[in-house]
């Protein structure tokens, strides 16, 4: 409820003109899930038609430690050295002949038709009774076993290195049990889901971000596909990291240990395999952590100068998210995910950097433009001063109208003053 008072204050922020009611932001919020759901939902059935393929792909891991493992243990100064097929088919031969007479054995290892595989099933068979006996007696009951000598250096260099000759031993990893009826369905099911995630990510992110961020602009909406891109690539970036790199090495760690413990690997498929999904999606997740960022960067949460301030801050709760996240408790499972983390918010940081420098060159750029265009408007209000005052100069005053208006029969002219003095008496007035 928390997170969703946060998410709904962030879209009011985002339309500060327009404020929903809280039934409208949780409208919204219906309309996303319904996308979400129907996205999963359709992604999950077609990814269901390959169920059988997912299972051996989330299987190989398993098989690789099972590789190491047999590596480690297999002699390379052997007469006749073995790789791993050739070590499963022998170890398969000895335990098929293991109860027949030394006749029916020689016959059984001649209708083979392969000299070295009977070779070598027959080298495993000496090693598995020489390992019955006490380590002093060995190499004695070796030096006096007939045959040629070749066999006997075959032995000796297989008790050099011990490889394992139980025949379950592999068997309990590649061939997991199901306690249930319905487990194996319900696997299916569960891996259908998974790479329906995988698959559907850029249309989940997005679906997501339109319910977060409604309220960007049109240049703002052009780069986020490319962002939901870089997203993508980055979560199948760190899915693949955890698959390829991580989850054999964690499998290995925890079977070794348990060898050595003497604890029998009896995985269980259903354990195994959540572990390994979680495993690889955690990993995944963990690596959008540059896209987390720079949307924080965006909204103005985050700055170049709090990221950089607050690195040695930012790197301890790294490493406590990871402790958080990884379901192994090993050290080395930490690590690798802690440390591709702090590379990535490493890389946050720069990318922080030269978005504040964009900014500023743009500000700059906008500051600049503003300062000619009140350059240009203070020039063209000087060039019209000067009209202004030769008007006020002339006294001119640009009403050229005659005020009161001239009567034709008025004339300018005074009339003409008699300048005859006078004497106190006025002339006659004669008439002509």
């Amino acid at each position: 409820m928390y997170l969703l008072k946060k998410v709904i204050q962030l879209r009011e922020n985002s339309h500060p003109d327009h404020e929903k009611p809280f039934l409208e932001h949780l409208e919204d919020l219906r309309v996303m899930i319904t996308r979400v759901v129907i996205t999963l939902v359709i992604s999950m059935v077609a990814c269901f038609a390959f169920n059988k393929d997912l299972m051996d792909f989330f299987r190989q891991p398993v098989d690789q430690v099972l590789v190491t493992q047999l590596k480690a243990t297999l002699p390379d100064d052997a007469p006749r050295p073995y790789t791993v097929e050739s070590w499963g088919k022998a170890r398969k031969v000895e335990h098929a002949a293991m109860n027949l007479t030394p006749e029916q054995r020689a016959l059984f290892y001649q209708s083979l038709g392969d000299a070295d595989l009977s070779f070598q099933a027959e080298s495993i068979s000496l090693l598995r009774a020489a390992t019955a006996l006490p380590e002093e007696k060995r190499e004695a009951f070796v030096n006096s076993l007939g045959g040629s000598d070749e066999l006997k250096l075959q032995v000796k260099a297989l008790l050099r290195t011990k490889p394992n000759t139980d025949s379950d031993a592999q068997g309990n990893l590649r061939m997991m049990s199901a306690l249930r009826p319905t487990e194996g369905f319900m696997l299916s099911m569960k891996l259908s889901f998974v790479a329906g995630i995988v698959v559907s990510f850029p249309l989940l992110l997005l679906f997501i971000l339109q319910f977060v961020l409604p309220g960007l602009h049109s240049d703002e909406k052009r780069v986020l596909w490319p962002a939901m891109t870089v997203g993508f690539g980055l979560f199948l970036t760190g899915a693949a990291f955890a698959y390829y790199m991580v989850l054999p090495r964690a499998l290995l760690f925890f079977a070794e240990w348990s060898g050595n413990m003497g604890i029998s690997n009896d995985w269980r498929i259903g354990e195994y395999i959540s572990f390994a999904t979680q495993f690889t999606l955690l990993f995944g997740a963990s690596f959008e952590l540059p896209v987390v960022v720079m949307v924080f960067v965006k909204l103005g949460l985050l700055s170049y100068e709090t990221m950089s301030r607050t690195r040695s801050y930012a790197i301890v709760a790294i490493f406590v998210a990871a402790a958080v996240l990884t379901p192994t408790p090993d050290a080395m499972t930490l690590c690798l995910m802690a440390l591709p983390m702090i590379v990535l918010y490493e890389i946050c940081i720069w990318l922080a950097y030269f978005d504040r420098k964009k900014n500023r060159i743009k500000e700059e750029q906008e500051a600049r433009e503003n300062m000619e265009r009140l350059l240009r408007r203070e020039e063209e209000a000087k060039a019209d001063a000067p009209q202004e005052s030769e008007a006020h100069e002339s006294g001119d005053d640009g009403w050229h109208d005659e005020y009161p208006p001239k009567d034709p029969h008025f004339s300018d002219e005074l009339p003409a003053i008699d300048e005859t003095p006078r004497t106190g008496e006025e002339p006659e007035n004669k008439t002509p």
